[in-house]
């Protein structure tokens, strides 16, 4: 087995829908966890959900569920509190992020995409990383952090929550090195709205989704993640695979193919 302490090749990257702390996500993880050395050294980002006064809580619930969920793979879980540029506690800060530089698992996930993207832009946390990942670390991406990754960030708590027009906003480009360009959006196949109002598509409805998809460059492909379900990319092997109870949905110049739990595809159908 690859050792990812010792670097020479890009980890894992797995993009959860929701439910990374479910009995579903607890398979993914399982599935990360055996690639990597014993003991799991986890830094958990508390970076999305960094403007929550409460997100030292929401991190922490994280690092309970893989500390009893997954014992025997000895997870060493430290929580890296890099919640806003320009205070203490920024993803700036040396001391805050150091955990990132010693870990083999980076976790970031709920929260807010368009905040994820502004506070990690630029930032230490995020170039310790992408270091990381190049050297065998896997990341692993829940929900809003996920979103914030792409070529194209959705700003779901804007036009859900406060109304603004649609839009798009620029992502942090994890992916760009490796040729994909992407808009990836979770929750693809929500269903909290019921019989009364369409929240697919993470919370915009397929016909408000439609209009945002005509907004972005006819070079993005979108990569809708269901609920409960990951989507793990092999960049050295060009291979994803999708894990779960759902599918992964692709959408590129007006074609889409649909890939269901145990089902993998290359790399480059995301490029086509």
């Amino acid at each position: 087995m690859y050792d990812g302490r010792s670097g020479g090749r890009p980890g894992l990257i797995a993009l959860f829908g929701s439910g990374e702390t479910s009995s579903s996500g607890r398979k993914v993880h399982d599935y990360l966890f055996q690639r990597l050395p014993t003991p799991v050294r986890v830094a958990i980002l508390e970076t999305p959900a960094g403007f929550q006064p409460n997100s030292d809580v929401v991190a922490g619930k994280i690092k309970q569920f893989l500390e009893h969920s997954l014992q025997n793979f000895r997870p060493e879980v430290t929580l890296v509190p890099a919640r806003k540029k320009g205070t203490p506690l920024s993803p700036d800060n040396p001391e805050i992020v150091e955990p990132i530089r010693l870990s083999d698992y980076v976790f970031a996930g709920p929260g807010s995409p368009s905040y994820t993207t502004k506070q990690l832009e630029g930032s230490l946390a995020y170039s310790l990383a992408l270091e990381r990942h190049a050297s065998g670390a896997t990341l692993a991406l829940a929900s809003a952090a996920a979103i914030a990754f792409g070529t194209w960030t959705l700003p779901v708590y804007e036009i859900f929550k406060v109304g603004s027009d649609l839009h798009w906003l620029p992502g942090l480009g994890l992916f760009a090195p490796y040729g994909l360009e992407l808009a990836i959006i979770t929750h693809w196949n929500n269903r909290e709205g019921g019989k009364e109002l369409d929240t697919s598509h993470c919370y915009m409805g397929s016909e408000r989704f439609s209009r945002l998809r005509a907004m972005l460059p006819p070079s993005t492909t979108v990569l809708g993640v269901d609920e409960h379900t990951a989507v793990v990319f092999d960049l050295a092997a060009e291979q994803c695979t999708v894990l779960g109870v759902g599918a992964a949905t692709i959408e590129r110049g007006g074609r889409s193919a649909t890939f269901a739990s145990g089902e993998s595809f290359a790399v480059a159908e995301l490029r086509r």
